[in-house]
């Protein structure tokens, strides 16, 4: 299956060439990048406006076989002169149109800021860093990176849930997008679970389905801050262990035909049960993630 680019990715090749063309006053219609996974990217430059102080131009999501919402969707870089100052980077990151913005705490950038996540941002700077450096400029950048179909796509993903509003995130640790990887599921679960450590929750429950969760929803007052419901009961093998590598005090899963877990308690007592369920988690989250 065909490997697909992050959005992170196509914002960092976008950012490059507008710095280039910026800074050389020269076209530039295809650019190649380094993505942080060691795979070279090399982009199709479209929607190229150029004027004296700033250029913008877009590369077009490709998220290869992966079913990924963004594919297709035109990631835009605008690079313009910036105001050199000693107390602020050379390359200034900011999101625009269509790139949300965080709202809550416990998420990779702090509230108020575009969510455009650390490694994006790395990306974006060492590319046009490379460019400053190809054409000896020593002045500062200010590179904003835009989706004009960002809010709309931001609709049919989790972003609402996390409390990112106004548009997509621009993400990507590796660079690449792998066709039918369950990585992006367990990325989101686990700024989830960080999010709500961050608000404050020491509960996280977990429901393998609908049934669970009508069954936490009828009997348990902690069935709020449920973290992930629906059709996950495949990737539970997979959460568990992330959910250990926090610090919450106990996690519970629970299940719609629970008689067994009501006798246990019954003969245990409910501090035992709790206690030992925990650590049994602990140690076999602890192993799974050293494996």
């Amino acid at each position: 299956m065909r490997y697909g680019f992050t959005t992170g990715t196509c914002a960092a090749a976008a950012s490059k060439a507008a710095a280039y063309m910026l800074l050389t006053g020269k076209s530039k219609n295809r650019i190649r990048i380094e993505t942080p996974k060691g795979i070279d990217f090399e982009a199709e430059i479209v929607d190229i406006e150029r004027q004296e102080n700033q250029v913008s131009c877009a590369v077009i999501k490709d998220g290869g076989d992966d079913p990924d919402i963004t594919s297709g969707a035109y990631i835009f870089s605008r690079v313009s002169y910036g105001k050199s100052d000693n107390k602020k980077p050379r390359i200034r990151i900011d999101g625009g149109q269509g790139v949300g913005r965080v709202t809550r705490p416990g998420l990779d950038q702090p509230i108020g800021h575009a969510a455009i996540n650390h490694v994006p941002r790395e990306m974006i700077q060492k590319e046009v860093l490379e460019v400053c450096e190809l054409c000896d400029y020593q002045g500062a950048l200010e590179v904003v990176i835009y989706v004009p179909t960002g809010e709309f796509l931001a609709e049919k993903t989790f972003n609402p849930r996390l409390g990112i509003v106004g548009g997509i995130s621009i993400l990507g640790t590796s660079g690449i997008v792998e066709p039918m990887s369950t990585q992006a599921l367990l990325d989101t679960i686990r700024v989830e679970l960080s999010q709500k450590k961050a608000q404050g929750h020491q509960i996280a429950a977990v429901s393998p389905g609908n049934y669970g969760m009508d069954f936490m929803k009828k009997h348990h007052e902690f069935c709020w801050y449920t973290v992930f419901s629906g059709c996950i009961g495949q990737y539970l093998s997979m959460l568990l262990p992330i959910m250990t590598a926090f610090p919450f005090i106990p996690n519970f899963w629970a299940e719609r035909n629970s008689g067994l877990i009501r006798y246990t308690i019954i003969r245990t007592g409910k501090l035992r049960y709790c206690f030992s369920k925990f650590i049994t988690a602990l140690i076999c989250g602890g192993i799974a993630v050293l494996m």
